[in-house]
This record gives structure tokens, sequence and C-alpha cells, in this order.
């Protein structure tokens, strides 16, 4: 589902935004995580792909929303 989907994402960006914070971790770790920060989408990010997706015919791949 959409609303899945982006909420998914969402935590997997935060996920790995703790990644990239903890001392506790190789460097290596927290590098690859800020890394691929580097191009992830942000939330705003995706609720906006929601709302232009969920005006398109084929139904979107994101949500507006992550309430369900």
């Amino acid at each position: 589902m959409p609303d899945e989907r982006t909420r998914s994402v969402i935590q997997t960006r935060e996920f790995l935004v703790e990644l990239s914070r903890d001392s506790t971790l190789p460097e290596s770790v927290r590098g690859e995580a800020r890394r691929l920060l580097r191009h992830f989408p942000s939330k705003d990010d995706l609720i906006l792909a929601g709302r232009l997706e969920e005006q398109h015919p084929f139904g979107p791949v994101f949500s507006s929303t992550i309430d369900g």
C-alpha cells in the first residue's frame, strides 16, 4: 500500500540518520550511512511525491499521508 511504503521509506531515512550519528559504530558504517542519506528523499519530498502521484491515473507509488 502506498501509505505503508511511504512510512517505510521515512523510517529507513530515520534509521540511516541514527547510524550516521552513532559514534560506537565504525567510521566506515557511519560514512556509508551519510553517503546514502545524500540522495535519500526527505519526509517532505515523499509527501510531495505522494500528492503528485495521487493525481496520476495509474495510482500512486507513495502517499501524501502516513496515517493509513
